[in-house]
């Protein structure tokens, strides 16, 4: 009898560093992952609210919201403007330029604009006007689910912008020096369309027919209804998928490929409504509490509110807030407090090149903000409500 050496693979490097990513115990979003789809499972009334509000999220808001996306996108790629040289060459307009680069959808104008000063391109209220006129990836919640909302709201943060930053250069007339050598990346590069981007613009399709029979009131069949809800249910596993393998924190790349960056955009969005309407959904049905009631008995300190969260560097707390308004639970008041107030990603850069002026910036956003949002308190208490 020959004696026969048994060989044990052992995993390769790779393989350890999968594990180790997707690590519940150390990967947040693996851990939330997880619990998504165990609530999505759970058998009884938690599995059938926790699908039909995935449902709701994903018809409701993901599939227009990709679709803004995709608009805002797909425009820059065909036409191919380069609004960082454009600014800095117009000296004289540079805040009105500055607040409605702010204005526009997302992060990457404001970040322009941050990235503008620390190369002492453009003066303090330049910085101040986009800040301010910034909402961050919640404008492009606001425009798929409440335009007549957000047609408000822009004009309101561009004129904001404008007033803010003119004030702020006739009484701040000095550059404030940033970090030396300090540099910031908007986002790791993925240069080029990938497979579950192209899935992601495939399942979005029937997602959006469903989102504009829903906007106008037409009942599908029972047939449609649960082919609605399969292909609701796909369309949000996909996105918890991007959401968990993507090397993106939240602002993706200017030169990706625009459907890449409107598969990780939507998921990053996507993940903070589900997170609004998971924890609202849950506290109606299964607690009883009425929060539009609740946060009416302390409507008086929701334009401060809403300030303060604007505080918080990011555009995922800002989502919330735009979600909460788009449930009926916050008022206008408190949301137009929070979009002038709110940087969105764009401070997270300003933090890195220039953290004195990115604090100084926030302030002096503040004042308008809280202009805004008491007088739409004590003036328009049911305006657009």
């Amino acid at each position: 009898m020959t004696s026969q050496t048994v060989k044990i693979g052992l995993p390769s490097r790779s393989m350890f560093v999968l594990l180790h990513r997707f690590n519940p115990m150390r990967s947040p979003r693996t851990a939330i992952v997880l619990t998504l789809v165990i609530l999505a499972l759970w058998p009884g009334d938690l599995g059938t609210v926790t699908r039909g509000l995935m449902k709701d999220a994903y018809v409701g808001v993901s599939v227009f919201v990709a679709a803004t996306l995709m608009l805002v996108y797909g425009s820059e790629r065909l036409f191919n403007v380069n609004l960082g040289d454009f600014l800095r060459r117009q000296k004289r307009l540079q805040i009105p330029i500055a607040a409605l680069l702010g204005m526009s959808p997302g992060c990457a104008g404001a970040i322009i604009v941050t990235s503008a000063y620390s190369s002492g391109n453009v003066t303090l209220g330049a910085l101040v006007a986009a800040l301010t006129g910034t909402m961050g990836d919640a404008a492009f919640l606001l425009i798929a689910t409440k335009p007549l909302t957000a047609a408000v709201i822009f004009p309101l943060s561009l004129v904001a912008g404008i007033i803010t930053g003119l004030i702020v250069d006739r009484f701040h007339k000095k550059q404030i020096p940033g970090r030396a050598n300090a540099t910031c990346s908007i986002g790791p590069s993925i240069p080029r369309t990938r497979r579950r981007d192209i899935a992601f613009g495939v399942i979005v399709l029937p997602g959006l027919v469903l989102g504009l029979m829903d906007a106008f009131q037409i009942d599908p069949s029972p047939m449609i209804a649960t082919l609605g809800m399969i292909a609701a249910m796909t369309g949000m596993a996909l996105i918890l998928l991007i959401w968990l393998v993507s090397k993106v924190s939240a602002i993706s790349n200017p030169d990706d490929p625009a459907l890449s960056r409107v598969a990780e955009e939507t998921a990053f969005i996507t993940i903070w409504v589900l997170a609004a309407f998971l924890g609202y959904g849950y506290v109606e049905t299964f607690s009883g509490l009425d929060l539009a009631m609740l946060f009416s008995t302390v409507a008086v300190v929701m334009p401060l509110t809403g300030v303060l969260i604007g505080f918080i560097p990011g555009c995922g707390p800002q989502i919330l807030v735009a979600t909460l308004y788009i449930n009926g639970i916050v008022p206008f008041s408190a949301l137009i407090a929070n979009a002038i107030a709110n940087d969105g990603d764009a401070l997270f850069p300003a933090i890195a090149l220039n953290p004195k002026a990115a604090l100084l910036a926030t302030i002096y956003t503040s004042f308008p903000a809280l202009v805004l949002g008491y007088a739409f308190y004590f003036f328009a208490p049911s305006f657009l409500n």
